[in-house]
């Protein structure tokens, strides 16, 4: 792999409601050129960012968001999130709807495994159980999805889902947009992070 490596989720290209409530532009499409421009200033072609679910807000998004992501540089890998109809949890698209996201993201998949520096390294859009919802949205007494959740087992977890200002949480770090001022994290940031994450016991 060459060029420089990135992380981030919950893009949520074309969704109304977490641009305008959430994130507060003044449409979805502010919203999306600023994500755009964001990322022709960070990538270039030999790069390679990791999403991390949460590409769209509702299905029929997805065809208006891939036709986005295409026209950006990098290499791009999938961890589809709940959002996304790639996500095994949708019965009735994740099959159907497969071959187009192929096309712009070299990857899909439910959760990724990755070493970095020597450590053990887990990729999902979901954080572990323990963290729920986030702080902001119930905690971990409001879980969703538990059955898509990886289970802790010590290992350090990359994550999206919050939507949260939260980054470092125990052996967890959230690369989700909303926690790094609309940006992506490079891989030398989440280094940093993971040389201070005491191994598993």
């Amino acid at each position: 792999m060459t060029g420089r490596v990135f992380y981030t989720s919950d893009l949520h290209l074309g969704h109304e409601n977490v641009a305008t409530r959430h994130r507060g532009f003044e449409s979805s499409g502010d919203h999306d050129n600023t994500f755009v421009d964001m990322w022709l200033d960070t990538v270039e072609a030999g790069d390679t960012v990791y999403v991390l679910g949460d590409v769209v807000g509702r299905t029929r998004d997805a065809r208006y968001a891939l036709a986005l992501l295409g026209g950006l540089p990098g290499t791009k890998h999938l961890v589809a999130g709940n959002h996304d109809p790639v996500h095994p949890m949708h019965r009735s698209t994740f099959a159907k709807d497969m071959p187009a996201w192929l096309e712009v993201f070299a990857t899909v998949a439910p959760f990724l495994r990755r070493k970095l520096v020597g450590r053990e390294l887990l990729l999902s859009h979901f954080p572990y159980a323990s963290w729920g919802e986030g702080p902001a949205r119930g905690g971990a007494e409001a879980a969703r999805y538990p059955q898509y959740r990886l289970p802790d087992l010590g290992t350090p977890l990359l994550h999206g889902h919050t939507h949260g200002a939260e980054r470092t949480h125990g052996h967890s770090l959230h690369v989700g947009l909303d926690a790094w001022g609309g940006k992506l994290v490079p891989q030398e940031t989440v280094i940093e992070w993971l040389s201070g994450v005491p191994a598993p016991a």
